[in-house]
């Protein structure tokens, strides 16, 4: 097969001004459907991925991303952090942690939260949170102060500002009364506020790791929660299931070794528990968008397959003199192969082309165009994936090659003493 002049006879058909009209105008729309099929795919894609790190930044950021659990306590919780952190250098770091679901009340109103007890100075470098507060808050956080950090929302909706004080009720450490259970509470001063931008800003709120531990009347002292910090949070289930197998490993061990299994003991949470249906929405939406945006260049490949049967009704006649002088089989298919391979390929690389420049551009061509899609002074975050951008034109490409395939068949079983009988 001589692909060289196949490729130059597809390409002075791809050249030529189109006799049929109609079949020109198909071929217009085809590679104006491919051209929008990618770009819009590019740009949506993109737009998802910046929404997506923006919820993992503010909300991830936050909450715990993985936590080892241990009912017993870690007997050496900087041995057990250095162990892991060995193994496993996808985890920044690793601290001491408690948490307790409370109700937090003050003059104007009540309201549910998730309560974290931290160390602040072992957060530093590690909580984004941190660096998100107002005045160095997270400073007044010290043991027997009984001082709290509240996310904006949560303020608000309290109607408290720094200085004032609330109540925090505790559903650990209930006390049962000939008058029923009754909650552990303290009264906290609040130190500072901060802001991620997110949900939680209405359902956080971070004290001292020993407070807690006192308000949920447990040892201040002992450590039952490890809260790691990772790299990537999405990494969290595939951590989990591994440093589930270290320490399983470590306690037979220890336990063939004749030593008495207890402190090791633990279990690994990750955040999918809370924040799971949340990030499982946003990948489905995106995988949704997706393949309503790739319909459109499926379509486009449809008018390829309809641009190149009028093409090869009309050559009929070129293609049977091609094959009297010797043109193979598959050098007739490659000829039209070309032709619709040229006009995928230019709807594709406009379109990635458009796809990335809009992109990068999209808050000021939006700006310009008076439309604000998350409201004044919001900017739609957008990030652009290389292997999302390959993925979608190896897509594109094979769809749209694999559509030339029927009318290059086509062409090829050409007969040239039928085509040629009344010529």
């Amino acid at each position: 097969m001589n692909l060289g002049f196949s490729f130059y006879i597809g390409f002075r058909y791809w050249r030529a001004r189109k006799a049929n009209a109609f079949a020109s105008f198909i071929t217009f729309f085809a590679v104006s459907g491919i051209f929008l099929g990618v770009a819009a795919l590019i740009i949506v894609s993109s737009v998802m991925n910046g929404l997506e790190a923006q919820l993992k930044d503010r909300i991830l950021g936050a909450v715990p991303q993985l936590t080892l659990v241990s009912e017993q306590g870690f007997a050496d919780w900087q041995d057990t952090t250095q162990r892991v952190l060995k193994q496993h250098h996808d985890i920044k770091g690793m601290v001491p942690s408690a948490t307790t679901q409370a109700m937090v009340q003050s003059v104007n109103n009540i309201h549910a939260v998730q309560v974290l007890g931290i160390y602040p100075e072992h957060e530093q470098g590690l909580s984004q949170v941190m660096s998100h507060s107002f005045d160095g808050a997270f400073a007044a956080l010290t043991p027997g102060s009984y001082q709290i950090v509240l996310g904006r929302q949560l303020a608000m909706t309290l109607g408290v500002s720094v200085g004032e004080r609330i109540r925090v009720l505790s559903g650990d450490g209930v006390v049962y009364s000939p008058l029923g259970p009754v909650p552990s509470q303290r009264k906290f001063t609040v130190a500072g506020i901060f802001e991620m931008g997110s949900q939680v800003d209405a359902n956080l709120a971070y004290v001292h790791y020993q407070d807690l531990r006192r308000l949920m009347r447990k040892n201040p002292n002992q450590v039952n929660e490890l809260r790691a910090y990772l790299s990537d949070p999405f990494d969290a289930p595939v951590l989990a299931q591994q440093i589930t197998a270290q320490f399983q490993t470590h306690a037979n061990l220890e336990q063939n070794a004749g030593k008495e299994q207890g402190a090791d003991s633990i279990t690994v949470v990750d955040w999918r528990q809370q924040f799971g249906h949340l990030f499982s929405a946003v990948k489905m939406e995106k995988n949704m968008m997706s393949l309503m945006l790739s319909l459109i260049i499926a379509v486009a490949a449809f008018n390829i397959v309809s641009a190149l049967v009028m093409m090869v009704v009309d050559k009929t006649t070129d293609v049977a003199v091609l094959k009297t002088q010797g043109l193979t089989t598959q050098s007739v298919m490659a000829v039209f192969i070309v032709q619709g391979g040229l006009n995928a390929v230019l709807g594709l690389l406009s379109g990635t082309l458009a796809g990335i420049v809009i992109t990068l551009n999209i808050n000021s061509i939006l700006n310009a165009i008076g439309i604000s899609v998350l409201g004044a002074g919001q900017t739609l975050p957008a990030s652009i994936s290389v292997t999302q951008i390959g993925v979608i034109v190896v897509g594109t490409l094979f769809v749209t090659l694999a559509a030339t395939l029927y009318p290059a068949y086509t062409a090829a079983k050409v007969q040239p003493a039928t085509a040629l009988r009344y010529e």
